[in-house]
């Protein structure tokens, strides 16, 4: 490699780090707020949420590279031209795409990232991220811990806990069960501990009662109790059973859809994404072919590249709102399938156009008059 293109290649790639770095930090900023209520209405630790926010870091990196490299790009070939170091390279015989190289090299790395990101590791990390975050939101501690208030981990399930204290020791317990309309059941006690035995969470309550009503004939039965317990298995009966939606899909299972009723309602929401899967990293050459396009095309402007820049960034923002448009549409009308590889396939056709043609000439002047002569 010459010694001109590593030189442009070690400033593509540090100002993309930089530009990716603070954007990821931004976002996964935003995501973490996101979460507090985790924090404030299940008792999860802040490790636990700091953990969950890593997970998502993945898909955010899919969608933060393609602007990062456009960032570098533009800002790395306008300190270029600004510099007048351009102008030397051509001068010195280096032709457009031997200029463009180091960008179309950092381009291709980062689409083939891209496919890394969206075909493996965005599902499975999100996958993890959406069983955690399940977990979290039916674990019965975590529910229990919201002392005070009466709360419904499961439909039909409502539990109730007056306080815990510094043992871990939970005071006024209520639970109701209502799943069955016909037999509500309801269970009281002073007092009790949350145990697991063979995997399963159990609640060892004392001083209590369980009550069951036959609402066919409204008769109450009644029975007291010193100690019993109660299983808690059935607050994840529906856990081996939640549907996983498009984002924690691998690319076949997005393609072809299973038979269940969730996926044959939402088969072409899931042959959308997958689509969108595979030409979403596109978006990374055509964004850097974008920006090649606006400043290695035509004469160098001494007034700056202000208006080049800024058109760049206009057609970056249309093809980026137009690719998603054209996946929605797509999840409605199948046939439009093809053209979500359309946006990105266009920019980098006509991007690459733009930059191999030859610069701009300026017009030739004519010789000026001598003074004083018509």
């Amino acid at each position: 490699m010459p010694s001109f293109a590593r030189y442009i290649l070690r400033q593509l790639v540090v100002a993309m780090l930089m530009v990716a770095g603070v954007l990821t930090g931004l976002v996964v900023l935003i995501r973490s707020l996101r979460l507090i209520d985790i924090v404030i209405n299940l008792g999860v630790t802040i490790g636990s949420v700091f953990e969950l926010t890593l997970l998502l870091t993945p898909s955010i990196l899919g969608i933060i590279l393609p602007i990062a490299l456009f960032a570098a790009v533009t800002f790395t070939y306008s300190k270029l031209i600004s510099d007048r170091e351009l102008v030397v390279m051509r001068a010195a015989g280096v032709s457009q795409f031997a200029l463009a190289r180091p960008a179309l090299q950092l381009a291709l790395a980062t689409m083939l990232i891209g496919y890394a990101l969206n075909l493996y590791l965005t599902p499975l990390s999100y996958r993890h991220f959406k069983d955690q975050q399940y977990a979290f939101r039916n674990n019965f501690v975590g529910v229990s811990l919201r002392e005070g208030r009466f709360n419904t981990p499961l439909d039909g399930i409502t539990v109730y806990v007056r306080a815990r204290n510094s043992s871990g020791e939970l005071q006024g317990i209520l639970v109701h069960d209502k799943r069955n309309p016909e037999r509500p059941i309801t269970w009281m006690a002073e007092r009790g501990v949350l145990i697991t035995t063979a995997d399963t969470p159990q609640v060892v309550m004392f001083n209590g009662n369980r009550q069951e009503v036959d609402e066919s004939n409204g008769q109450l039965s009644l029975v007291y109790f010193d100690q019993g317990s109660l299983d808690l298995d059935f607050l994840d009966q529906e856990s081996a059973a939640r549907w996983h939606d498009p984002k924690e899909r691998y690319l076949p299972d997005l393609l072809f859809p299973g038979d269940s009723a969730n996926d044959r309602y939402y088969a072409n929401d899931l042959i959308a994404e997958g689509h969108r899967r595979l030409a979403a990293p596109l978006f990374s050459f055509a964004f850097a072919m974008i920006a090649l396009a606006a400043l290695l095309s035509g004469d160098v402007n001494r007034r700056g590249q202000t208006r080049r820049v800024l058109a760049a960034i206009a057609c970056v923002v249309v093809f980026q709102f137009g690719g998603i448009g054209i996946t929605n549409l797509a999840a409605k009308m199948p046939g439009l399938l093809p053209l979500i590889y359309a946006a990105p396939l266009a920019a980098i056709l006509c991007g690459a156009y733009l930059v191999v043609r030859r610069p701009r000439r300026p017009r030739a002047v004519g010789p000026l008059a001598p003074v004083g002569q018509n």
